[in-house]
């Protein structure tokens, strides 16, 4: 058991997903979390989704289904409904890992200066909702984020920061505005991702947290439009803290010198490798173990 339950406020924003819509609930639900408040901001279904969210409302914070001005909409106005002192969405066709929100609440509980939090570890579901693994990230850090290793399609990177497995804290959301700006269609997260880089370091945790589900006509699938609207919030954030171009860098990795494998560990072991945080447990046999942060050097793939 938890010695403190933070309450969690998660919001789903959704249109037309019955055929997902329900395994996202029970995700969501079946965390058995003390402290939950649930919402979910449908757009106006008309494909049977009403009636699984019905079945649900009476463990539900929140929910509503009228016309929108699209996602981002969607998921401002549930914020606006939450109180929680921990947030973050989930979309209508991804899933969570049944032990996210005990290890989000207890990293945040112990340490406090974990303002946001994800993982390095990515999970996948198949269209079916089968578990098809798990991504192993190098490392995250805003000095690589400012490099645009998190961008899409880029010649190297650490892979992406998974929108479904960060968690982050309500003076966080509230220090950057609190909403995500509605002129972005797909982008929106890395927005939010580089404002929050603004006001606060970005913890990672080995611990699988959730799942994206790959299904045919996503809207993530407009990999280069998604690539457009993120380059214009890092533009945004480099200017902000007045970025430079690390030549050194970008000839190590951009001619892939750092994949030779007689030079892998030098660049690592280097100054131009990047410096993470991450959390773990100290002890894996001990009913005292506790969180502990600790630097993490990485490099791209």
């Amino acid at each position: 058991m938890l010695e403190k339950s933070p309450k969690i406020s998660i919001v789903t924003p959704s249109y037309n997903q019955v055929q997902f819509l329900e395994a996202t609930i029970q995700s969501v639900l079946d965390q058995n979390y003390p402290n939950l408040e649930y919402i979910i901001i449908d757009g106006g279904s008309t494909d049977g989704s009403l009636d699984i969210i019905k079945q649900y409302q009476d463990r539900l914070h929140y929910w509503c289904s009228e016309p929108d001005a699209g996602q981002y909409d969607a998921i401002n106005k549930g914020f606006a409904k939450s109180t929680g002192d921990i947030l973050a969405w989930l979309n209508s066709d991804d899933m969570y890992y049944p032990w996210a929100f005990k290890t989000v609440a207890s990293i945040m509980s112990e340490l406090p200066e974990v303002n946001w939090l994800t993982t390095l570890q990515p999970g996948l579901w198949d269209y079916d909702g089968f578990c098809r693994g798990f991504l192993h990230l190098p490392g995250i850090s805003k000095e690589a984020f400012l490099d645009g290793c998190n961008l899409p399609s880029r010649i190297y990177n650490t892979g992406f920061i998974q929108q479904e497995s960060t968690f982050w804290k309500r003076n966080l959301w509230e220090e950057v505005g609190g909403s995500i700006p509605l002129d972005f269609n797909l982008a929106g997260d890395f927005n939010l991702w580089a404002n929050f880089f603004k006001h606060a370091d970005l913890y990672t945790t080995p611990s699988p947290l959730a799942g994206f589900r790959i299904q045919e006509n996503q809207r993530s699938r407009e990999v280069e439009f998604y690539l457009s609207e993120a380059k214009e919030s890092l533009a945004e954030l480099r200017k902000s803290v007045r970025w430079k171009h690390n030549f050194v860098r970008f000839t190590l990795f951009g001619l892939r010198i750092h994949r030779i494998p007689k030079l892998k560990y030098l660049v690592k072991s280097s100054s131009y490798s990047y410096k993470g945080k991450v959390i773990n447990r100290e002890s894996y046999d001990s009913p005292k173990s506790f969180w502990s942060v600790n630097e993490h050097y990485f490099i791209p793939y």
